[in-house]
């Protein structure tokens, strides 16, 4: 989001650094007619105040050029959850400085500002302590593994316990599916991690209890905050749904080939997704059923008008064949957000193309 000419140059800048698809919001004042409005490929406001809330809930990520006092002021109202809430980036308009200023762990906003600072040539300004000291924090680790922090209150014990010196414990349920993946990874994080039988994660011995220790477990399996000993922060698997499209009569092959493909480019396998989605006009498309049988998970096949709902609140990019063949002009993102639900999601891969298929990755937050 842009307010001047020369913020809207470093957003303009800013997009064609970034792999993802970027939309652009600014005045409409600096935006004369609705030719040029297209030839920018950019969304035009009345009221900047009005936008921002319009399109806080709607992104991931918030990127503004502008001053930073005139965003604080603006998203204040707008805060709920630092597990919820997206990520918030500022740059000056010159492109010299970009400050990561909300959700820097969970919602990405640190890794995010270091990401384009470095394509733009700025400075990241990171003021999180963690990040600040090099200490890699849990729930910096969470948004990587794709695991949710519970409860809230402990993330500032274990940062806080990081900061004076302490050394983090994981501990992971060896009956999780992916227990041996959380391992490796970890350890190749630096991080000492291993793996208890359920009746073991959250039992402390007296040397223990001065010690961090980050528990990774099921969300069934979580216990009363009560029962829950000071000294643990819990994390449990997010579900990644698969949004997936595709053309009349594809093979099961080409479907699986695209669900393999995409799961690898965020360094995953097939075996992660939790859930396959997509619109009710594919109900009996055999490539899709005959994925969802292969990996024993169950598919979702969604309303076109619930999708075009999603669509509409999360800014989604359209597709103008998509729109004239199925009736609504993106499908896997859509359906990947209805599956999602209430609690939402982080899209991990964006609408991707392949042979005939079009698949998307959330993270349900």
């Amino acid at each position: 989001m842009a307010l001047t000419e020369q913020g809207l140059q470093l957003a303009q800048t800013i997009r064609q650094c970034m792999d993802e698809y970027v939309d652009i919001y600014t005045s409409e004042k600096l935006v004369s007619s609705e030719a040029e409005k297209k030839s920018l490929q950019v969304h035009t406001f009345t009221n900047f105040k009005e936008a921002a809330a319009r399109n806080f809930s709607a992104y991931e990520g918030l990127i503004f050029v502008m001053a930073a006092g005139i965003v604080v002021r603006t998203i204040a109202p707008l805060l709920e959850d630092k597990l919820t809430d997206p990520a918030v980036v500022v740059f000056d308009e010159q492109g010299r400085h970009g400050i990561s200023l909300l959700s820097g762990h969970v919602g990405g906003a640190n890794e995010l500002t270091r990401q384009l600072c470095q394509s733009i040539g700025a400075t990241a300004v990171i003021t999180t302590a963690t990040d600040i000291q090099a200490k890699l924090a849990p729930d910096i680790l969470a948004n990587r593994l794709g695991l949710r922090p519970w409860p809230k209150v402990r993330i500032k014990t274990m940062n806080a316990g990081l900061l004076a010196g302490k050394k983090i414990h994981w501990r992971i349920d060896r009956t999780l599916p992916h227990s041996v993946f959380y391992k490796r990874k970890l350890e190749q994080y630096g991080q000492t991690a291993d793996l208890y039988v359920p009746s073991q994660l959250l039992v402390v011995l007296p040397e223990e209890q001065e010690q961090l220790e980050v528990v990774i477990m099921g969300e069934r399996q979580l216990p009363e905050l009560s029962e829950l000993p000071s000294n643990i922060l819990c994390l449990t698997p997010r579900r990644l749904i698969a949004g997936v499209g595709c053309r009349r009569g594809t093979p099961a092959a080409l479907v699986m080939s695209a669900l393999d493909t995409a799961c690898r480019m965020i360094g995953r396998d097939r075996s992660f997704i939790d859930e396959l989605a997509s619109t009710i006009v594919k109900r009996h498309e055999a490539g899709i059923l005959y994925a969802g049988d292969s990996l024993v998970r169950p598919v979702r096949f969604y309303e076109n008008d619930r999708m075009q709902q999603m669509i509409e609140v999360h800014q989604l990019e359209k597709s103008a064949f998509v729109q004239e063949h199925i009736g609504i002009g993106n499908v896997c993102e859509a359906a990947a957000y209805c599956s999602a639900g209430k609690r939402g999601g982080r899209l991990a891969l964006r609408k991707t193309n392949f042979e005939k298929v079009t698949v998307a990755l959330l993270w349900e937050k």
